[in-house]
């Protein structure tokens, strides 16, 4: 096997895995079962991932890196601080039971069994806050944001987006995508001393 045969190998197991790993979860979906979806031997997934452990973490990782190529996007951009903070609150607001959020949810609960996992969910998670946190920082610089100190709001911000994602996502209809899009609004205007109405 070439090492660009093998990568390209590599990048289809791993959107294979992320797929089998929405459809069964983290915590049933087997090396078999990847194997089996992409027409491989179980042997290739055990050579590309020594352990099933190491399969699932890097399948997370994977699919998590495309939302956070997103957000690096934003923050990198030339916009404006208010505008940087419209578009990472639409990223991040929870979309019901998309594939991003119910490997999140997922991610998280296999996190406390999971060492391997729950390192990579924690890095790619503190990369939201430590994104965030850069745009509150800057708004605050130029004036356009009120805030005493950026790193507690970011936290405060994602925690509500975070928790209303899992009701969201996990009780389709106990409440609307609108009102917790409403409701985060809400929240972030306080934090920031803005109108909810700035931040649509």
């Amino acid at each position: 096997m070439t090492r660009r045969s093998a990568e390209v190998r590599l990048d289809s197991l791993l959107r294979t895995a992320c797929d089998v790993i929405v459809e069964r979860g983290l915590a049933n979906t087997r090396t078999a079962d990847v194997a089996r979806a992409a027409g491989v031997s179980q042997a290739l997934v055990f050579y590309h991932f020594s352990t099933k452990e190491r399969l699932l973490a890097q399948a997370f990782s994977y699919a998590a890196e495309q939302d956070l190529s997103r957000l690096d996007a934003v923050v990198h951009s030339t916009a404006a601080p208010l505008e940087k903070l419209r578009k990472i609150l639409r990223l991040y607001a929870p979309t019901g039971r998309s594939q991003s959020w119910s490997m999140w949810i997922d991610g998280w609960s296999e996190s406390l069994r999971a060492p391997e996992l729950e390192k990579v969910c924690r890095r790619l998670d503190l990369r939201w806050k430590e994104a965030l946190t850069e745009v509150i920082s800057a708004g605050c610089h130029d004036g356009t944001f009120t805030c005493d100190d950026a790193p507690g709001a970011a936290w405060r911000i994602n925690a509500l987006i975070d928790g209303l994602a899992v009701q969201v996502a996990v009780h389709e209809r106990v409440i609307s995508r609108r009102l917790a899009a409403e409701w985060v609004r809400l929240t972030t205007a306080r934090e920031l001393s803005l109108t909810p109405e700035q931040l649509i």
